[in-house]
């Protein structure tokens, strides 16, 4: 496949045009009149860093998933979402972000996986019983929320550090952690009825200009979501093999693989640049 139609950067020309932000895989437009325009790029990034390459249509299919989803879970959580004027870009509410992640596990796989091996039990302030293999179902689900870095690196934090450091309030962090969960169950109840496990994702939360919670960004994607097959996962499980996913984590490995995982960003981009040219 020719990786060069690939979009890697949006030069959208709007009117009342008032900020451009440009994230990890997403451009986003601000406008004088309160909406926001995200268009989604061809980039692709692991451990918080953009990799050289973009991927062909990977844009529009996160934001056709991210817009289904988004239709799916309104009577779950309000969430930004407008219209759809374009495969690759959504129109919605302008928020003011609150500066975490709400990271919903069901399974113990990735980040979870990798700091109970390294005999860690608690994560992020929950708690993870003994007795699991990788893979394994949680009892419930639970939240493992991260900062949300305007630059570099996502940090592991706990509730009671959100508070701490005033990222959000007590009573947002309810309202956040009530629908995360209920999207959450929304999310794998669609996923099973397709032939799928949704294992780990994460939500983003605004508030609008009258202080309203709401959902933004994209929502239950493969970009920001872990998914396992169904067919096959207790026999896998029984067998001790590895579970077949629909995720990032063949990039992470593969980082991991190099010895990087998102602490030396600069050494990275040096090694990826080589791997892919070589």
């Amino acid at each position: 496949m020719s990786m060069t139609n690939t979009l890697l950067r949006s030069e959208l020309r709007l009117p009342e045009v008032t900020d451009v932000y440009r994230g990890k895989v997403r451009d986003v437009y601000r406008l004088a009149d309160g909406r926001m325009v995200m268009v989604a790029s061809d980039r692709i990034s692991a451990f918080d860093v953009i990799l050289p390459r973009g991927i062909p249509h990977k844009g529009q299919v996160l934001s056709q998933v991210s817009w289904s989803m988004l239709q799916a879970t309104r009577d779950v959580a309000p969430n930004w979402a407008v219209a759809m004027p374009d495969p690759q870009v959504i129109v919605g509410m302008a928020c003011i972000p609150v500066k975490v992640e709400m990271v919903v596990r069901g399974y113990l796989s990735g980040h979870a996986w990798r700091q109970y091996e390294a005999g860690h039990r608690v994560l992020c302030g929950a708690a993870m019983p003994d007795g699991l293999k990788e893979s394994d179902p949680f009892p419930q689900p639970i939240i493992t929320p991260s900062t949300k870095a305007d630059e570099g690196h996502d940090e592991d934090i706990t509730p009671a550090g959100i508070l701490t450091a005033g990222l959000c309030t007590k009573t947002e962090w309810e309202t956040m952690e009530r629908y995360a969960l209920a999207l959450f169950a929304r999310g794998s109840a669609i996923a099973r009825s397709r032939g799928l496990i949704l294992v780990d994702t994460k939500y983003e939360f605004g508030k609008t200009p009258s202080g309203e919670i709401i959902l933004i960004d994209e929502i239950h994607t493969p970009d920001s979501s872990r998914y396992f097959h169904l067919e096959g996962y207790e026999q896998r499980q029984r067998n001790g093999e590895a579970q077949q996913q629909l995720s990032k984590e063949v990039v992470r490995q593969w980082l991991i693989s190099g010895g990087f995982m998102g602490k030396e960003a600069s050494r990275c981009r040096t090694w990826m640049t080589h791997s892919f040219t070589a």
